[in-house]
């Protein structure tokens, strides 16, 4: 049996890892663009010279030859063949499969925001190949601005603010990690950021910009303030990696459709991670791409976690950890608990927990990810929601790495 996995992020090594298990025997070949593996989560330690290539891996560096797994790194898929099970790489070279695994992840969106698109000093952050472009020109720039306070956004701006440069953040919600956070626990965040030097503009957008020899040297808000930077980090979201299979029978808009297997419209194409359009974080990544690897191999397993998200953070020592879609709608019951030292918020929706919001200690918080996962009734335990554990379950045991049972 030949697998072929594209990409070499959480999802396609877990795939992969998890296959060699199953089948000692396969042929497993990996191909990517990156000709390093990395976490994108921490592109940030990269911009700060906190961490070089090498140590952005979350694999042991002998990780492809103990898996006996073959490499092409540095190569680019840029068609499926379904009909011949092959794909062609961007070499013209083309491989054959019986299983195929789609694992390319998600590239920066940069909107037609005057010359955003074509200016050479402004960058999405999403790979380490967007990171190194960021760092050979970051040395000679001392006004950064960033577009967007999601976690990429914030992340650049602590790892600029460390460097000691000029850091402005434009979003235009009317706080910073409006998806991730509430107003209250933003807040935190925000107050430590300026304080280090952060410049926060909210309830704004770019609207145009000003190019010379080119390079943007000014970005013009909607309300027509002028912002004068050397480098802009593009931070406005995603879209799914799905250029190789256009103009293939496989089914994709915005995302490659995926069933409850991780089985493309092609019986034997998968797909994992952010260009299944699921929930892309790296637990949820794993999940899907050892969800598709048992499928691959014959053993029928599903995956169940589509509508979890989870966020963690630490931004100057104070942790945040968020599960759940964070939104109240009509009808829900929302607990807040705030000392000097945490803020804690959780929303009940038919008594039971549909979201919390954990800034400062996150310990034992598993319990958590547990209840709104197997949405369990905790209308008798809601008085203390935020001091509850595991022990109040009877007969609660761990079930393997991601599921728990009853």
């Amino acid at each position: 049996m030949k697998h072929v996995i594209i990409g070499v992020g959480a999802a396609g090594i877990t795939a992969a890892k998890t296959i060699r298990e199953m089948q000692p025997q396969a042929d497993i070949i990996m191909i990517s663009e990156d000709t390093y593996v990395h976490s994108r989560c921490m592109l940030h330690r990269y911009l700060s010279h906190e961490r070089d290539e090498k140590a952005l891996s979350f694999v042991p560096e002998d990780f492809f030859e103990k898996q006996q797994l073959t490499w092409f790194s540095g190569k680019k898929v840029t068609h499926i063949l379904p009909q011949t099970h092959q794909i062609r790489l961007s070499d013209d070279a083309t491989l054959d499969y019986d299983k195929l695994l789609i694992a390319t992840g998600a590239n920066s969106f940069i909107p037609p925001v005057g010359d955003f698109r074509q200016a050479a000093n402004v960058f999405g952050l999403r790979h380490l190949s967007d990171a190194q472009r960021i760092l050979a020109q970051a040395e000679n720039a001392q006004r950064i601005l960033i577009v967007g306070s999601g976690l990429v956004g914030m992340d650049a701006a602590y790892a600029f603010l460390e460097q000691k440069k000029q850091v402005t953040v434009v979003e235009m919600a009317d706080r910073i990690l409006p998806i991730q956070l509430d107003e209250t626990a933003g807040n935190t965040y925000r107050k430590l950021f300026e304080a280090a030097g952060c410049h926060f503009i909210v309830s704004r957008k770019a609207s145009a910009t000003v190019m010379e020899n080119g390079r943007i040297t000014k970005v013009i808000l909607d309300d027509q303030t002028e912002i004068p930077c050397d480098l802009v980090i593009v931070a406005a979201g995603v879209r799914a990696a799905i250029e190789c299979v256009q103009d293939t029978s496989i089914k994709s808009e915005r995302f490659i459709e995926v069933n409850d297997y991780m089985q493309t419209s092609d019986p034997d194409i998968y797909a994992a991670g952010d260009v299944a359009g699921l929930s892309g974080i790296w637990p949820n990544a794993m999940k899907q791409g050892q969800t598709a690897a048992y499928n691959m191999c014959g053993f029928p397993m599903q995956y169940v976690d589509r509508y979890a998200m989870k966020n963690t953070m630490n931004f100057y020592g104070i942790t945040t950890l968020s599960l759940g879609r964070g939104i109240v709608q009509d009808g829900d019951e929302v607990i807040l608990k705030e000392d000097h030292s945490s803020y804690r918020k959780a929303i009940l929706r038919d008594g039971k927990l549909d979201s919390i919001l954990l800034q400062g200690s996150i310990d034992y918080s598993g319990i958590y990810q547990y209840l709104i996962k197997n949405q369990v009734d905790i209308s008798d335990k809601k008085d203390r929601i935020f001091d509850l554990s595991f022990a109040d379950f009877y007969g609660i045991e761990p079930d393997g790495q991601y599921n728990w049972r009853i």
